[in-house]
């Protein structure tokens, strides 16, 4: 085996390709093909989309495991651990069995160069062919039609939402950007769209595929209540359901997209309503409006992009505090910060601009003058860690401490807090 560790490995396929997004099948097809790896189970959900995937792919995972289905889940990024990408039955895989996968992807590409994400890909494709799988949900990584995880033909395709993100790979709008997330889908093969005002490019591209697309507003809907929701398809309804697990007021659109996904593969995967029930409120994604309560509440979320933060205010209102919000804030360049935190303005009282290490990197103040923050309010620190030292020790009981703009932002945030 050329390493013994998965932290070995993983730096090694840092390293190994040029780039580190390069986009396209053709190099993970082929390995994909030497490898002999056909579909990864019985059953396929491909989740692409801006912002939701990770919600979505939790209460999938959540309530096809509570109807008894073995199913496996592939989706990124990780906060703590690299584990945390590839789950089957509702369990991390083991370094042992990663390491494995990547000696076995190793051997079959010859000179094949892959990125990081690829080998995750592969290596998730590889552990959920020895499985025995009823269903596997794969969360596209970046846009949709030249992502790796495309090579795999899904039997349902879910595009969460189309908003501004990564424009320098998927284009500057929403019409182009939701024409790489429908990449996805599949003649003749059923989809649903997660928000109420799809591109037309999404709605085009599937009309000549003949791909059935399933629309919130249109083909389904969902009425909340103050404890419970309502949901309901021209064939399927639902009423008193429990709120999701998942923190949020935004978190009902995505539970909603997920049932009408269920609702298609009834035939073949029926889900009973208790089992929707279960999936409901056992479902856990941490790092999504996470709240850590307290004299002084911490709530950790991901958002990074525009679309994200507006979510973020809103569910920062839906959830006021007595005293001041704080907000620590770290992103990487290529994000827009400015309309980030305009979005965020609002509700906050108090900032903390963080830098981030790495290729994309940026330190605190390059944030500050790209995002237009300045003032008294407004503070710069090296890292997350002193900027999340500096809040804690700034904040008065009854204030609250938010942490956000990027995946990497909250995983050091909870190192932080552990």
């Amino acid at each position: 085996m050329r390493f013994d560790s998965l932290a070995d490995w993983l730096a090694w396929q840092e390293t190994l390709h040029p780039n580190v997004i390069d986009m396209g099948l053709e190099r993970v097809a082929f390995v994909a093909r030497s490898m002999g790896l056909g579909r990864p189970a019985t059953t396929v959900i491909t989740v692409a989309g801006t912002n939701g995937k990770g919600s979505c792919v939790a209460l999938l995972e959540s309530m096809l495991g509570a109807a008894g289905y073995r199913v496996g889940v592939y989706s990124s990024p990780h906060l703590l651990r690299y584990n945390e990408r590839v789950r089957v039955y509702g369990q991390e895989a083991g370094d042992a069995a990663l390491c494995a996968a990547f000696e076995y992807i190793d051997q079959a590409r010859g000179a094949t160069s892959l990125t990081y994400f690829e080998f995750g890909t592969l290596a998730a494709l590889a552990l959920f062919a020895q499985a025995d799988l009823d269903v596997a949900v794969l969360e596209v990584g970046l846009g949709g039609r030249l992502d790796a995880v495309n090579i795999v033909d899904a039997d349902v395709a879910l595009i969460t939402s189309v908003g501004i993100d990564h424009v320098e790979w998927l284009g500057p709008d929403r019409e182009s950007i939701g024409r790489e997330k429908a990449g996805i889908l599949r003649p003749a093969t059923p989809a649903v769209y997660g928000e109420a005002d799809p591109p037309r490019s999404v709605l085009a591209l599937a009309e000549d595929l003949a791909a059935p697309m399933h629309c919130l507003e249109r083909d389904y809907r969902y009425s909340p209540a103050d404890d419970s929701w309502g949901w309901r398809s021209d064939a399927y309804s639902y009423t008193g359901l429990p709120l999701p697990n998942l923190p949020g007021v935004f978190q009902l659109q995505n539970a909603a997209a997920v049932l009408m996904v269920l609702e298609l593969l009834a035939p073949r995967l029926p889900v009973t309503v208790e089992a929707v029930h279960t999936g409901l409120l056992t479902a856990r994604l941490p790092g999504r409006f996470q709240v850590l309560p307290g004299r002084v509440e911490w709530i950790l979320d991901v958002a990074h992009n525009p679309h994200a933060a507006r979510a973020l205010a809103e569910a920062l209102r839906q959830r006021p505090c007595a005293g001041r919000t704080h907000l620590v804030l770290a992103m990487l360049a290529d994000k827009d910060a400015a309309s980030v935190c305009n979005a965020l303005r609002p509700v906050v009282a108090v900032w903390y601009c963080a830098g981030l290490t790495g290729a994309r990197g940026q330190s605190g103040a390059q944030l500050a003058a790209r995002a237009g923050l300045a003032g008294p309010e407004m503070t710069l620190h090296a890292d997350v860690a002193l900027a999340c030292a500096h809040a804690a020790a700034t904040a008065r009981p009854g204030d609250r401490i938010v942490v956000c703009g990027s995946f990497h932002t909250v995983s050091e945030a909870l190192q932080y807090k552990m």
